[in-house]
């Protein structure tokens, strides 16, 4: 047992060395461009996590949600309730696609989405701003992709991280961004006929 602890202790520390060696040549900082977006669950969860932790260390931070509509959250009510002081949050969607089932007015709420989220991004002392579904808006063209880029690239202030969320991430978009992570569905209680559940999904 004492040979296998010491021979463990220094596998260790040999990589503890190596991983000492490789964070010592990260020392940028700079405000990323995150995507989340996947047929996996948990993309608007992991980042509102990101949210959560900026409240914490109390950074100003935002959030506009595209897509989702009226109902209650668990996140969005916390942050109203207790955050607001350092948290904005601007519900902009009616609902699902499938539930509005009116692309004009889906455009028009998309489209007034786009222009908060630039708002609030373009103000410097908003540290991360989190566009909920936004991918879902692209998917859809109600918004121009290109425009989003664009923006993206030339007026994000430079240490401002932004974060959107959806499924089906544009190719312009993943290829823009610096953190990009795909949701994989391996298994999913909708399959087997269970609801979405409060403390879950919402």
């Amino acid at each position: 047992m004492t040979d296998d602890t010491d021979r463990h202790a220094a596998k260790m520390a040999k990589k503890k060395a190596a991983r000492d060696k490789i964070m010592a040549t990260k020392t940028d900082e700079k405000g990323l461009v995150i995507v989340h977006t996947g047929k996996g669950k948990g993309k608007s969860s992991a980042a509102f996590g990101m949210i959560f932790r900026c409240i914490a260390h109390e950074m100003p931070c935002a959030v506009v949600q595209f897509i989702k509509g009226g109902m209650s959250t668990g996140e969005r009510d916390l942050i109203l309730e207790r955050f607001s002081d350092v948290c904005q949050f601007h519900t902009m969607g009616e609902g699902f696609t499938w539930e509005t089932q009116d692309r004009t007015r889906d455009t028009e709420m998309a489209q007034a989405a786009w222009a908060k989220a630039k708002e609030l991004i373009r103000n410097p002392e908003i540290r991360m701003v989190l566009l909920d579904e936004i991918n879902i808006a692209l998917r859809y063209e109600y918004l121009d992709i290109k425009e989003v880029v664009a923006f993206l690239r030339e007026e994000k202030p430079a240490m401002t991280h932004v974060v959107l969320t959806g499924r089906n991430a544009h190719d312009d978009l993943i290829e823009a961004a610096d953190l990009v992570t795909e949701m994989e569905l391996v298994k999913h209680p909708f399959r087997s006929g269970i609801k979405a559940q409060i403390g879950v999904e919402f």
